[in-house]
């Protein structure tokens, strides 16, 4: 609500031309953004930790942080929005410090664990529980990375269901899309295409790559699906893209 009302104020700009003028040096602007869209960070980092949020927690200081680099690296040529991409940043940061807390915990417990000699059921039971707890976790992760994967891929008219019709069948073929599609991150100016024009630069590519341009376009959504895959930071997606290169 306090960020429709900031924007109601400073009609004359949009949140994008607003964070432009904050990364010439307008501090003053950028903490009133950041007060405005408190909100904003609190709802983002409660949609990662599934709880009720306030100022006083620690993960609304790492919301906080995560606008705060959201709006430095801001860049609106990409074609994402100021709102959609601090989203990504403010969970993504969350997920991190959730991470090494979990990371702190274990670490914790090894060292407990040696000096809890007398008392091995008690041992037993804590390690349980931060493993059940890591299991939980994963899974409440893992749901989030796909709902935010599935939200990148709407902005390029694609589905998941789209990925299961027409990923490649064989091994040998869906290696093959991921070679093409390595590619595409390595090169800068196949990167920005892809990003920018929201689509597959196939005429570029047919240069660059050893497989024909019908096979290219056949597989253009699963290599779509892949480049994006690699380009952003998904831990766990990224695992189903190793397994496609070991097998």
């Amino acid at each position: 609500m306090l960020g429709l009302l900031f924007l109601t104020k400073k009609k004359e700009k949009s949140l994008e031309e607003t964070v432009l003028y904050i990364q010439k040096g307008d501090l003053a602007l950028q903490n009133e953004l950041i007060t405005a869209y408190k909100p904003f960070i609190a709802k983002s980092v409660s949609a990662v930790c599934k709880r009720y949020i306030s100022e006083i927690d620690d993960e609304f200081s790492i919301g906080l942080i995560a606008f705060h680099e959201a709006i430095e690296k801001f860049e609106p040529t990409k074609g994402s929005s100021m709102l959609k991409f601090a989203d990504v940043i403010i969970k993504r940061r969350v997920i991190d410090y959730i991470r090494s807390q979990i990371k702190h915990r274990n670490v914790s417990f090894e060292i407990s664990e040696e000096q809890d000699d007398e008392n091995p059921q008690s041992t037993i039971e804590a390690k349980v529980s931060i493993d059940a707890f890591q299991k939980e976790l994963d899974v409440e992760l893992r749901k989030h990375e796909i709902i935010q994967f599935a939200h990148v891929l709407r902005e390029y008219g694609l589905t998941f269901e789209d990925l299961v019709k027409n990923s490649p069948k064989h091994v040998d073929a869906r290696k093959s899309a991921m070679e093409v599609a390595q590619i595409v991150v390595q090169k800068e100016e196949l990167k920005s295409f892809l990003l920018e024009k929201r689509k597959l630069p196939i005429k570029q590519l047919e240069e660059l790559v050893q497989v024909s341009r019908k096979t290219i376009e056949r597989n253009r959504k699963y290599i779509i699906a892949m480049s994006l895959i690699l380009m952003g930071d998904y831990v766990y997606l990224r695992d189903y893209i190793k397994g496609v290169l070991e097998t």
